[in-house]
């Protein structure tokens, strides 16, 4: 179990009250408030060894370097990388995808090769394939989910072939909270097709533990700001082998081994996919974050992630007519948990529950492909982290009580 008490006293933003009430923050899947220590570490950066990192001789420089430097080492063993230089800051999740699309897909993809996705994925993890593919001529695919909100391995099985060479699946999808087998999926495409494998861990990474070797895929994205750290930087981590041979997406500076007017060499991974002044301020606080979760430990994040949506499951069972839309219980599922409520819009729900000081999102979730596929234009969905507890979800189901009575549901 985790202290609960302490966590809280940790986020100042718990303070607050909204309307009059304790504010109750459900919208973590989006972006996860700060704890202390992380405030601190940026500021400490800003108030006192800001410089830019690699350029300067001059002392604080040195220490920026420094402190930039030990965040990536501390991301490398919060993954059990094989070696820091496997882990690449960008400034998102999306920006790492994006790194691999067009450092890895647009250098190796051609005609008659496939790309495969799923259908629950973000606009993330499908935007760059849909552009890659235009610019190569590769095909684009989809998996399919289940009835029971699961990647259909079935399909799998039989789509894996030759042809595919670039897997992209989520590691816990935003909208459904499923987390696939990667693992599995991850033997299944290398066996059958010798695919190269990236997951989105967008929403993985800051929930559950992650161990890259063990995974078994080849390339993970994620963000700093879904896991308690700041906005503005992500990690892209890779094989070295792999990072090697990939080309880099950005030019300038930094990324070089040497500028000639006609030509330039880079420098080794992971400099070459850093071009020009990276957001080192944003990576210590992704340390600092680091530093905070691998205190709790992941084991008990996670465990407290499920017993926190099991509970939210069993309790939005007791609304007449909500649906919830992801798998009915803990077992591969992650804490965000989407709802529907026949004769209520989302965005109304999510109006109402605000004045109640309840923060829920509401939307498509930048998933329109599942969307359409669950035969939905919006569902709201309230998603738990660390500083959630079971009043949390009281208070939902409370607030969800107040929006069927103003729109008259029995």
């Amino acid at each position: 179990m985790i202290d609960q008490a302490r966590i809280c006293s940790d986020f100042p933003i718990l303070d607050r009250s909204i309307n009059g009430r304790r504010l109750v923050f459900l919208d973590s899947a989006a972006s996860s408030q700060k704890p202390a220590p992380v405030l601190d570490a940026v500021m400490h950066a800003y108030r006192n060894i800001y410089a830019n990192v690699h350029r300067g001789a001059y002392l604080l420089s040195q220490e920026a370097t420094e402190a930039y430097e030990e965040a990536r080492r501390k991301v490398a063993r919060f993954l059990n990388a094989s070696s820091e230089d496997e882990v690449i800051f960008t400034r998102s999740a999306t920006a790492a995808v994006n790194l691999f699309a067009y450092g890895w897909g647009l250098n190796t993809l051609k005609p008659g090769d496939r790309v495969l996705t799923s259908v629950m994925e973000h606009h993330s993890n499908i935007v760059p394939w849909q552009i890659i593919a235009r610019h190569t001529g590769a095909e684009l695919a989809y998996l399919e989910i289940t009835d029971d909100f699961r990647i259909d391995l079935d399909q799998a099985r039989s789509i894996l072939d030759e042809r595919v060479k670039i897997l992209a699946l989520t590691g816990m999808s935003n909208v459904l909270g499923t987390m696939p087998p990667v693992a599995e999926l991850a033997r299944m495409a290398r066996a059958a097709a010798g695919a190269v494998m990236l997951v989105d861990g967008a929403q993985l990474v800051p929930h559950a533990p992650v161990d890259v070797q063990a995974m078994g895929a080849d390339f993970l994205a994620f963000s700093g700001h879904k896991m308690l750290g700041p906005t503005g930087i992500g990690v892209l981590w890779g094989r070295k082998e792999l990072l090697e041979k990939m080309e880099p997406a950005e030019g300038g500076g930094e990324m070089i081994r040497d500028v000639r007017l006609y030509e330039s060499t880079w420098a080794p991974a992971p400099q070459k996919f850093e071009a020009g002044t990276p957001p080192f301020v944003e990576a210590i606080g992704l340390g600092a974050a680091v530093d905070y979760l691998s205190g709790i430990g992941m084991d008990r994040v996670l465990e407290h992630d499920r017993q926190l949506t099991s509970y939210a499951i069993k309790r939005l069972a007791e609304i007449p007519g909500l649906a919830v839309q992801g798998p009915p219980n803990t077992f591969d599922r992650g804490g965000a948990v989407s709802f529907d409520i026949p004769g209520i819009h989302a965005h109304d729900v999510a109006t109402i529950l605000d004045d109640q000081g309840v923060a829920v999102r509401a939307g498509h979730h930048c998933a329109k492909p599942l969307m359409r596929r669950l035969d939905l234009t919006a569902t709201a969905r309230a998603s738990f982290y660390v500083y959630n507890q079971a009043e949390d979800v009281d208070a939902l189901v409370d607030a969800l009580g107040v929006a069927r009575r103003l729109f008259g549901l029995p």
